[in-house]
């Protein structure tokens, strides 16, 4: 490696005291920015800088600029086509007579304007009842399983809040239904239901004698709702245990200590500590399995094969049955229009309140 060359540069002037004047040396290919901070201190005008310099600088002006732009850019197209191109294809749809009749040449398709909304909306109509029900079922099952699963998981995640042996192994268990596939889970719930060879049946039947008489169904009848439930909570509480268990890191143990000395007891603890150190989880929590659960379709048509009974007839299959059964495809997009407008009517005032309690806190 060569050493640099270095020139005099011109002397400062003489002190008062007769001293020797100091030379300023640089080097000679000193960057721009240096020989142009060394001509400003003596006194010399600045260069200008070259045009390499020049559309160097405006190429870094331009990265910097529109680099944040292209990196989002790939989400962007996968959002628009994914989710905005088929959400704008069904609003058209449930704007036209589309049954089976025209499925093949959708320009054939008479245009009825808000004729589907008026139908679905409609609560003297068959149409209209059907849908109504189908949408209180699925109010009672989001609420008693959104519920259940957050209680499940706070459970869970207060009982392994404090280290203790084997609790690694506990939480394995415990977060295993939400690494199963879907499909798969809700199959072998299927065989654990069954009348005659299930295992349900077998330990409330035949280990515990809990039930009287005849086997029950659990997959027809008033018995598969609560089977839907059960299945769901299943599914849905470890995600729950895992963002609970999350929030519970951020709370000090000095809270604890701190309550316990002032005499508090372990409900006084969760009540004062626990819960409000966990609303902003919880906020976000609920949300997302309402949001989750009410749309929920895998889990109803694989446990009922498509056709779920009327006990358990959730929205979800409810608008795929009045879509790819009776093959009337506008008024099941004007059904999923009108559920789409419900659930961001109801995001929209539950984020609305919680703000307003964060605020006013």
């Amino acid at each position: 490696m060569t050493r640099p060359r270095w020139d005099r540069g011109p002397a400062t002037p003489m002190s008062a005291r007769g001293s020797a004047a100091v030379p300023v040396r640089r080097p000679m290919h000193a960057a721009p920015d240096v020989r142009q901070h060394h001509a400003r201190a003596i006194g010399a005008p600045p260069s200008r800088p070259r045009g390499n310099e020049r559309q160097r600088r405006r190429r870094h002006r331009l990265r910097t600029k529109y680099l944040p732009y292209l990196l989002v850019a790939p989400a962007v197209i996968l959002e628009i086509g994914i989710h905005v191109v088929p959400m704008l294809t069904g609003v058209w749809m449930s704007m036209l007579e589309l049954t089976q009749f025209h499925i093949q040449d959708w320009t054939t398709a008479p245009f009825v304007g808000l004729d589907n909304y008026a139908a679905t909306v409609d609560f003297n109509s068959e149409t209209g009842k059907a849908l109504l029900r189908s949408f209180g079922i699925t109010v009672l099952y989001t609420t008693l399983s959104v519920f259940l699963s957050w209680l499940f998981g706070l459970s869970a995640a207060v009982f392994l809040q404090r280290p203790f042996r084997g609790r690694a192994l506990l939480r394995t268990l415990f977060l295993t239904p939400y690494a199963l596939p879907v499909y798969a889970a809700v199959i072998t719930w299927g065989f654990l239901f069954q009348r005659d060879t299930g295992l349900v049946n077998h330990v409330l039947v035949d280990q515990l004698g809990l039930v009287d008489g005849e086997r029950p169904f659990w997959l027809i009848g008033e018995n598969s709702f609560w089977a839907l439930l059960v299945v769901s909570v299943w599914r849905t509480w470890p995600f729950a245990l895992l963002c609970i268990t999350a929030g519970l890191q951020n709370v000090p143990t000095e809270m604890y200590e701190a309550a316990a000395i002032d005499g508090a007891g372990f409900w006084r603890r969760i009540g004062s500590v626990t819960l409000p150190s966990l609303r902003p989880i919880n906020q976000v929590l609920l949300l997302v399995l309402f949001l989750w659960t009410f749309n929920d379709f895998n889990t109803p048509y694989v446990l009922f094969g498509g056709s779920a009974p009327q006990e358990a007839d959730l929205i979800s299959i409810h608008i795929y049955n009045s879509s790819f059964s009776t093959w009337d495809f506008g008024m099941g997009s004007a059904m999923s229009v009108v559920l789409l407008l419900f659930l961001l009517l109801v995001t929209a005032v539950y984020l609305m309140i919680t703000n307003r309690r964060r605020i006013h806190a």
